[in-house]
């Protein structure tokens, strides 16, 4: 396994990460062992994770996969220095989370300690902002017209940044948590966040986790340049976009217990006529190259130039050695060829 830094803060994380947001819906306890175990046995030292997990996200599915993995730590203590451990703080707009209101520097400060109670650990290696108090062009809201960049005020948007730092600062003295970063969030909100941290003496922002694939490529190149030159990790989620690039979705399929078989809070918008030509392009590139369409997708992922460390999740097992085997893959020039001929006739299908 290779590790890179995380940001400044001093620690090296896994290439993979491993993401938990099915563990509680799609997947119970019994799997979450299981997984934590293959992953750590991999070198895996960096586990992602929610307070509004699982998903498809719900009252009743909040905080279980947190509370799935203070399962395992309650049963494993002596092994939490074993990884890097991160959650996130929901934004708004859930009404059974805070009302549905903002991101705070008193709902990070109050949030923290829910979640702490629920993973069972005595402190947070990266809390993140699962995602912004403003919109932002996430979620198919990343073509022109769809979200208004003008009608935001910025002053106000800083202010409530600079109280939420505040809140972390107060977490972090406190050694609730060591580190914080962002998620969904964009190339403004990076360097508000360095800007206020560095005017006021607060902690600076680690990384972003956005999502990133060959059929989701926007923070190319121009987020991801400013994460290398302002040594802010960048965390690739939903790198298989969600499953799609496996083809397990074309012509309409659901496979039964598959994540699209269940009702998406922000639709199944990758699921698009554009996409299904794109995934039967790569599925026969993947096919001359002798690789699995998971591990094609997974290994370009870890191979661009900017990427740190990659989020994938499974529902099985045997999904889960399949990904990660991606990561000691090399893929060919001649595969690097293949693929990009592909992205350029399909450069932006969903």
């Amino acid at each position: 396994m290779k590790y890179v830094p995380l940001g400044r803060t001093g620690l090296e994380v896994s290439r993979v990460c491993l993401g938990t947001m099915t563990w509680g819906t799609q997947n119970n306890q019994k799997d979450a062992d299981e997984q934590i175990e293959y992953a750590l046995s991999r070198g895996v030292n960096f586990i992602d994770t929610a307070e509004m997990y699982s998903i498809p996200p719900n009252e009743e599915s909040y905080g279980k996969t947190e509370t799935i993995i203070g399962d395992w730590l309650s049963r494993n203590p002596s092994r939490r220095e074993e990884f890097i451990l991160a959650t996130k703080i929901a934004g708004p707009g859930l009404h059974y989370i805070r009302d549905g209101g903002p991101i705070t520097g008193a709902a990070i400060i109050a949030s923290v300690d829910a979640s702490l109670k629920r993973l069972q650990t005595d402190y947070i290696d990266l809390y993140q902002l699962h995602w912004p108090n403003r919109n932002t062009p996430h979620f198919a809201k990343h073509f022109p017209g769809q979200i208004s960049f003008t009608d935001v005020d910025s002053k106000a948007q800083s202010a409530q940044m600079l109280d939420i730092l505040q809140g972390i600062d107060v977490c972090v003295k406190a050694g609730k948590i060591r580190h914080f970063g962002l998620s969904d969030d964009s190339t403004w909100g990076i360097n508000e966040y360095i800007r206020l941290s560095d005017q006021h003496g607060l902690p600076r922002v680690a990384s972003i986790q956005n999502e990133f694939s060959l059929l989701h490529t926007k923070d190319w190149p121009y987020l991801i340049e400013n994460c290398v030159h302002e040594d802010v990790a960048y965390l690739p989620w939903s790198a298989l976009a969600a499953g799609a690039l496996t083809g397990k979705y074309l012509d309409g399929a659901r496979p039964e217990g598959s994540r699209w078989s269940y009702a998406q809070r922000n639709g199944i918008f990758r699921d698009t006529p554009l996409v299904d030509k794109a995934v039967r392009e790569y599925l026969s590139v993947a096919d001359k190259h002798k690789l699995t369409a998971a591990q094609l997708a997974l290994a370009w992922c870890d191979q661009v130039d900017g990427v740190s460390s990659t989020i994938i999740g499974a529902t099985s097992l045997e999904q889960l050695k399949e990904d990660m085997d991606a990561f000691d893959m090399v893929l060919s020039e001649e595969a690097l060829k293949d693929i990009m001929s592909v992205f350029k006739e399909y450069p932006v299908p969903f």
